[in-house]
C-alpha cells in the first residue's frame, strides 16, 4: 500500500470534529477528505515493545448520515480491516435499529416501535432495549432536558427546519399551539419496556421516540468497547464529531482532537478556525452546536436543539462540548447542558462527578455568543499547551 504524508492541517482534519451534519461538514472542508484512499497508511512505532505498527484509516458516509471516520495503528493492513470492518458492520446495525424515518427488511427499529405506539408492543433487538434505557436514566440525570420520548415536539420542528431550509423565503416557525399540543404527548414513562419479552411499547398513541440526542455517542462507545475486546489498543473512533478515542497513538503521543470555532463554521474567514485543541488518552469529546442543524426565519436563527420546557431552541450558548470517558455520556450531556445556564450545567456536573473517580470526572467548556469561554476546572487539563 502506498505510504501519503499528511501536512499538519491535513491532519487535524483527519481527526477534527465537531458534530455535525453531513451537508455542513462538505461545506466547511470535508469534502477534501475523499481525496484520500479509502485507506490511508501512515508510519507509527509502538514504543517500547519492538512491534512495529501503522497507521489506517477508512473514511464512511453511511452511518447516522454523517462522515465518519476510524483510525488505527494495527500490524497490518488486514488486522486493521478486520477491526474496522467489524465495527463498521455493528455501526450500520445501530443506525437501522435507531433509524426513526425508515423501515429494513427483517428489522424492527424504532420507527418500528412509533409506528406502534398505542397499538402494540414490538419485539426489538436488545441494542434497542438498552438505548432506550439509556435515555431514561438520561432524562432523570439531565433533569428532563434530553427526553427520547419528545418525538411529537422534535417532529414539528424537523418538518418545519426542513421546509426553511428548501425555501428560505416562505421559513415559517411552528404555532405555539401546534407545540403545545405534541408536547402533551412526551411523559417518558409511557415507554413501556419489557425486557422478559424483549418488547418496547409506547402507551400513548401519539407519542414517538426520537435518540438524536444520545445514538451517536452511544454507538460510537459501542464500537469502540468491541474495538478494545479485539485487542486494540490505539484507535479513534469518530461519528461526525462524536470522537472516541482509545488509548493514545502508537507513538504513545496524545489524540489531537479540536473543537471548532462557531464564528468560523458560520463562514467568519477572519475566525479561527479552533476555539481550543485537546488531547486525549482513551477519552471521548462530543460537541452539541447552534450551527450544526438549524434554519433561519426572519433573520434569526433556530437551530436543531430543542429545549423541553419552553418547546424552542436552546439559546444560551453557541456551543456545548463534553469530555468523558464514555461517549454515550457525553452526547447526552453536551445536548443537556447546551439547554441549561453555565451555573446549571456546573451544577449537574457536580451531582455527576461526586460518585466517579478523580480520573473519570466529567469536564465542559462552553461556547457563548460573544465568543466567552468558560471550562470546568478540569477540562484545562487536556488543553493542548
Amino acid at each position: 500500500m502506498k505510504k501519503i504524508k499528511t501536512t499538519e492541517r491535513e491532519e487535524k482534519l483527519l481527526t477534527q470534529l465537531t458534530k455535525g451534519d453531513r451537508k455542513i461538514q462538505k461545506k466547511r472542508g470535508f469534502k477534501s477528505l475523499t481525496a484520500f484512499a479509502a485507506v490511508i497508511c501512515l508510519v507509527g512505532v509502538l514504543a517500547g515493545c519492538g512491534v512495529s505498527l501503522s497507521r489506517y484509516q477508512n473514511q464512511f458516509l453511511d452511518v447516522f448520515d454523517t462522515v465518519s471516520i476510524i483510525i488505527g495503528y494495527s500490524k497490518n493492513e488486514d488486522s486493521f480491516q478486520k477491526t474496522y470492518s467489524d465495527a463498521h458492520d455493528l455501526l450500520l446495525d445501530c443506525h437501522r435499529l435507531y433509524d426513526i424515518y425508515n423501515n429494513y427488511d427483517g428489522m424492527n427499529n424504532l420507527k418500528t416501535v412509533n409506528d406502534n405506539a398505542g397499538i402494540a408492543p414490538v419485539k426489538v433487538d436488545q441494542k434497542i432495549i438498552d438505548l432506550v434505557k439509556f435515555g431514561k436514566e438520561v432524562y432523570e440525570i439531565t433533569d428532563g432536558k434530553v427526553n427520547i420520548a419528545g418525538g411529537a415536539v422534535l417532529s414539528v420542528w424537523h418538518d418545519k427546519r426542513e421546509a426553511g431550509i428548501s425555501d428560505p423565503e416562505h421559513a415559517e416557525l411552528p404555532k405555539d399551539e401546534e407545540l403545545k399540543q405534541a408536547a402533551k404527548h412526551t411523559d417518558i414513562n409511557n415507554i413501556v419496556i419489557d425486557e422478559a419479552n424483549s418488547t418496547v411499547y409506547l402507551s400513548d398513541p401519539d407519542m414517538s421516540l426520537d435518540v438524536g440526542g444520545i445514538a451517536k455517542g452511544y454507538s460510537a462507545e459501542l464500537a469502540a468497547k468491541q474495538i478494545m475486546a479485539e485487542g486494540n489498543q490505539s484507535f479513534c473512533v469518530n461519528l461526525g464529531g462524536n470522537v472516541r478515542t482509545i488509548g493514545t497513538r502508537a507513538d504513545g503521543k496524545k489524540w489531537v482532537i479540536p473543537i471548532e470555532n462557531p464564528d468560523y463554521r458560520d463562514g467568519d474567514t477572519n475566525a479561527e478556525q479552533y476555539a481550543v485543541v485537546t488531547n486525549l488518552d482513551g477519552k471521548s469529546l462530543v460537541t452539541s452546536g447552534d450551527y450544526e442543524r438549524y434554519y433561519t426565519v426572519n433573520g434569526v436563527r433556530y437551530s436543531h436543539l430543542i429545549d423541553p420546557d419552553t418547546l424552542y431552541p436552546g439559546t444560551y450558548h453557541r456551543s456545548v462540548s463534553i469530555l468523558t470517558s464514555d461517549s454515550g455520556l457525553a452526547d447526552a450531556l453536551s445536548t443537556g447542558l447546551f439547554l441549561m445556564s453555565v451555573e446549571d450545567g456546573k451544577a449537574c456536573l457536580s451531582k455527576l462527578n461526586a460518585d466517579r473517580p478523580q480520573d473519570d470526572q466529567i469536564e465542559a467548556c462552553w461556547i457563548d455568543a460573544d465568543g466567552t469561554m468558560t471550562y470546568t476546572d478540569g477540562f484545562k487539563n487536556y488543553i493542548e499547551k
